[in-house]
């Protein structure tokens, strides 16, 4: 009887420690759980088309405009994240260029920047990701897909949202894939619909650099959010860079075929 009774606490302090292993693996119960159904109420789109107007602003307040259309396509394979294709149609200077991501969940993603002038396609490396995308305040990290597998999470507290009138969780959760730009994020996600509002951006000095504001949120196919005004400010050279999202389109048909970097040089 004694040697079965040790034998239950040994079986169920290898199960402890092994939960444990996994748990720490993400980081904080809470915080996993938030992310999670985040990630939860987002999936099942399946493909979608947007227009976005990207308005540069410089430390002088001087702005550029950028006319862009963007593709996207959701993959359901277990360690692959989201497609999705990038093209700006004007001003002139950059007109053709297209910008091409392929999403992983644990392998280094895909980016491919295709530039008229030079008729090239060339590869992002995954050691520029941090490097700014096309003269804006995003990254070439910022613009891929989340997964939850590619942060460890801890959850702070509940505090009001900036731009949600319920609750927002704020948490904290820290890059682990290679070559990020930034050692931690602080995110508010509000309590009714699981929607980002706010990203704080702290650089590998762990000072702030950029915070992202989510507003302007509109549902597509009475389940699936989207914020159509993304403000992206950079703390440290008081750059900005606003998108704003129009003609959202989920009946789209796409396939993998449109997102392959041997077709970058034939889209118009």
């Amino acid at each position: 009887m004694k040697n079965k009774t040790n034998q239950s606490t040994l079986i169920a302090i290898v199960f402890t420690i092994f939960s444990l292993i996994s748990t720490l693996a993400l980081g904080d119960e809470k915080g996993i759980a938030i992310a999670k159904e985040t990630d939860r109420r987002d999936l099942g789109w399946g493909a979608s088309t947007v227009n976005l107007k990207m308005l540069l602003r410089n430390s002088n307040g001087e702005t550029s405009e950028r006319q862009i259309r963007i593709s996207s396509l959701e993959r359901s394979e277990k360690g692959l994240g989201d497609l999705s294709l990038t093209i700006f149609d004007t001003p002139g200077d950059v007109k053709g260029t297209a910008f091409l991501s392929h999403t992983k969940v644990f392998k280094p993603d895909d980016q491919w920047l295709y530039l008229p002038a030079l008729k090239r396609v060339k590869r992002i490396s995954s050691k520029n990701k941090s490097g700014p995308f096309m003269g804006s305040e995003f990254a070439y990290e910022d613009l891929l897909s989340f997964e939850v597998e590619k942060y460890k999470y801890k959850y702070l507290k509940d505090e009001s949202c900036i731009t949600a009138k319920s609750k927002c969780f704020l948490m904290e959760r820290i890059p682990v894939y290679e070559n990020s730009g930034y050692t931690r994020q602080l995110v508010w996600i509000d309590h009714a619909h699981y929607r980002v509002n706010k990203v704080d951006y702290y650089d590998r000095r762990n000072a702030l650099l950029k915070t992202l504001v989510f507003s302007n949120f509109k549902k597509f196919k009475n389940r699936y959010w989207r914020a159509l005004t993304l403000e992206m400010t950079n703390h440290q050279t008081k750059k900005s860079t606003l998108l704003t999202f129009s003609k959202y389109d989920f009946e789209v048909k796409l396939n993998k075929n449109n997102f392959k970097p041997n077709k970058l040089k034939r889209i118009r």
